[in-house]
């Protein structure tokens, strides 16, 4: 198998997603095709080191945790990282990849929990959305929506409608950290009338948001 460059592989607390407060170890694979203006992890871009797939799988041996994240990042630049998804859930660990959609998630191995990032308006990237994707999600999976203002918020909800998202999978409502009020985006949530979870980036209230490996 080809190696795959990585930014960082670390332990902590699931901050995002229905795994929210679990302990995680989280697999940051380098590189990215999207440039979202509010980008908290904009050194994946670049930085990364060639790893074999062993040499990875030992780093993630090495924690005491069944729970592996593969982020970005954009995993899904890497096509090695089907191998490694793979092996993964062949080894038994509860496998989660979080990508930002723009790529076909059809190709991922099918016991993946696949969190997909719609890009809303805010972001700058909602024309690299594919679209096809919201097709394919199964009860397993979850669907995240960053929001920055009200714009991307009826936007999301727009977009949730079309879809029937809440009758696929779990819907995960963020808004862009430090920009938008949580009291505000929770009364917004109240009062849409769907079942969607809104979620904190809990890992940003536990340390300091702007650490590298938490």
């Amino acid at each position: 198998m080809s190696a795959l460059a990585i930014n960082e592989i670390f332990y902590s607390i699931q901050g995002e997603s229905t795994r929210s407060g679990l302990p995680c170890v989280f697999v940051r694979l380098a590189g990215c095709n999207l440039r979202c203006v509010w980008c908290d992890t904009a050194y994946a871009f670049h930085e990364g080191t060639l790893m074999s797939l062993e040499a990875v799988l030992d780093a993630v041996r090495a924690f005491p945790c069944r729970r592996v994240e593969v982020t970005g990042g954009e995993p899904l630049l890497q096509s090695s990282v089907h191998g490694l998804l793979s092996t993964l859930c062949d080894r038994g660990y509860e496998t989660l990849l979080e990508t930002g959609g723009s790529f076909d998630i059809r190709t991922v191995d099918r016991r993946v929990r696949r969190i997909v990032d719609v890009k809303c308006p805010g972001s700058g990237m909602a024309d690299r959305n594919f679209w096809d994707n919201l097709e394919d999600l199964r009860p397993s999976d979850e669907a995240k929506f960053v929001v920055r203002d009200r714009g991307d918020f009826d936007w999301a909800l727009a977009i949730i409608r079309r879809h029937e998202l809440t009758a696929r999978c779990p819907v995960l409502i963020s808004g862009v950290f430090g920009e938008l009020p949580l009291a505000e985006l929770a009364r917004w949530v109240l009062d849409a009338g769907l079942d969607l979870r809104l979620q904190l980036q809990l890992h940003k209230f536990i340390w300091e948001p702007s650490l590298r490996g938490v």
